[in-house]
């Protein structure tokens, strides 16, 4: 029997934390035509239907940390976040489907990568899902001690809101030290 998985990432445009990946093999009961683009979805749909992959599918999540993506640059951590999320499944895929045009270097699998994949196949929709949750319960998280950013509505991303914050109250450990416009303040 075929196993797919499907992987995706969220986060690669944030100006802080890490990029997390999530790799998903769904069961053959789960309802696919719920499944959507998580940037699509409402923060209430997502969290629900995220619940719903859950328990219903063989998930894992990967991560690479804000130092990696500085070490590394952000495609190559994202490529790493993604190859974490699949080494940590509990079954190994025989086909792995990876939203974007890039994958990560991983011998004896068989990946394929697909433009749009998260629009297109229920497993990378599911991927997107869980990734997004995740990682926004972390930095939802992080925003409660560096609350004069916003980061529980913008997800670090460079809002005119967080940018103001950035240059009034300074660059964080948690903020990318490579990405402009951090970068270009330090």
């Amino acid at each position: 029997m075929k196993i797919l998985a499907g992987v995706d990432e969220v986060g690669r445009g944030s100006l802080i934390g890490p990029v997390y990946a999530a790799a998903v093999i769904l069961n053959n009961s789960i309802d696919k035509r719920l499944l959507k683009d998580s940037k699509t979805l409402t923060k209430d749909k997502r969290e629900e239907l995220e619940k719903y992959i859950k328990k219903n599918s063989m998930w894992a999540i990967g991560q690479a940390s804000t130092k990696e993506i500085e070490k590394i640059n952000i495609l190559h951590a994202s490529l790493l976040a993604m190859k974490r999320a699949i080494l940590k499944l509990k079954t190994k895929p025989s086909l792995v489907l990876i939203d974007g045009n890039k994958l990560p270097d991983l011998k004896n699998y068989k990946l394929e990568y697909i433009i749009k994949g998260d629009q297109k196949i229920p497993s990378i929709s599911a991927a997107s899902i869980i990734a997004k949750v995740s990682r926004d319960k972390f930095i939802t998280k992080l925003s409660k001690e560096f609350n004069n950013y916003g980061w529980d509505t913008n997800s670090g991303y460079g809002t005119k809101e967080h940018l103001k914050a950035i240059k009034k109250f300074g660059i964080t450990k948690y903020h990318r030290k490579t990405f402009s416009p951090i970068s270009d303040l330090l």
